[in-house]
C-alpha cells in the first residue's frame, strides 16, 4: 500500500488526549485507511515523522444507528483506527508536520 495515504488524520477526543498525556510513552489515536494494516502505519510513522514506534494496536469502529420510523440511520460510518505507542526516547509526534522523504 501506498505509505501517504495510510495515516487519514487524528482522532480528537477526550479519551485519546489524555492517552496522549499519560506516562513517558505516549498513545496517539489516528484515523487509518480501511486496507492499512499494522505495519504500514509503524512504517509510515518512521517514513514521515521519524518516529520510533513501540507497539501498533488497530480496530475497527463499528456503526452507529438511528431508528427512524419504519427503518433506519446510520448516524456514524465505520472507519478504521489505530493506537499507536511510541516508545520512550521518541520525539513528541505532530501529526500536522507532514515529511515527505521520496
Amino acid at each position: 500500500m501506498d505509505l501517504t495515504h495510510v495515516i487519514l488524520g487524528p482522532i480528537i477526543t477526550e479519551k485519546a488526549e489524555r492517552l496522549k498525556a499519560a506516562g513517558p510513552r505516549h498513545t496517539y489515536t489516528m484515523r487509518i485507511s480501511p486496507r492499512a494494516t499494522k505495519v504500514d502505519v509503524r512504517n509510515a510513522l518512521k517514513r514521515f515523522y521519524s518516529a520510533e514506534v513501540d507497539s501498533v494496536r488497530v480496530m475497527w469502529v463499528e456503526p452507529k444507528f438511528r431508528t427512524l420510523g419504519a427503518g433506519s440511520m446510520e448516524k456514524r460510518h465505520a472507519f478504521k483506527k489505530a493506537l499507536v505507542t511510541l516508545k520512550a526516547k521518541s520525539k513528541v509526534l505532530d501529526l500536522s508536520s507532514f515529511e515527505s522523504h521520496s
